[in-house]
């Protein structure tokens, strides 16, 4: 079947090197758009070739599968799935992730939102940098930088802030 042939491609870009990726990746793509059934399989699909672009360093090819694959998620009510599509769009500089306004995470660096998660459980920058394999003062400097972003003065607001999980 179609989608069973587009996982396989899919797989086999997963353990492929170098560019040989990119093809299997847009095969499998492809494939997954003749089908039009199995669309979490499609979402999987992009989600994938959008982190393995990304990785490469190719930020700007990579939003369009990261986009694809978060809405896709989004429609088919898979929250955890499609916020890993929206962290990996934040992650290319794509700070319009949500459509759906001003999102004040949107604006945060993946080690900024990483930093301010870890602030608001309760941690001191030594812990947190313990965890994150930061030093302390860069891990203050994260805070300083995410603070005005959220709209935030203190750790102590942070818990009123909705971080994702």
């Amino acid at each position: 079947q179609v989608w069973a042939r587009a996982v396989a491609l899919r797989c086999r870009a997963l353990v492929a090197p170098g560019d040989g990726a990119a093809t299997l990746f847009a095969e499998a793509a492809a494939l997954h758009r003749t089908d039009g059934s199995h669309l979490f399989d499609r979402a999987r699909t992009d989600l994938l070739h959008g982190e393995w672009l990304r990785r490469a360093r190719r930020r700007s090819e990579a939003r369009g599968p990261l986009r694809a694959a978060a809405d896709a998620f989004t429609e088919l009510g898979a929250p955890p799935w499609a916020e890993r599509a929206r962290a990996e769009l934040r992650a290319t500089g794509d700070t319009r992730v949500n459509g759906s306004g001003p999102d004040p995470l949107a604006e945060l660096t993946p080690q900024e939102l990483q930093v301010v998660r870890l602030a608001a459980t309760g941690l001191s920058n030594r812990d947190i940098g313990a965890q994150l394999f930061l030093s302390p003062r860069t891990v203050g400097y994260h805070l300083y930088k995410a603070f005005p972003k959220l709209g935030v003065a203190s750790r102590a607001q942070l818990v009123r802030v909705d971080l994702p999980a």
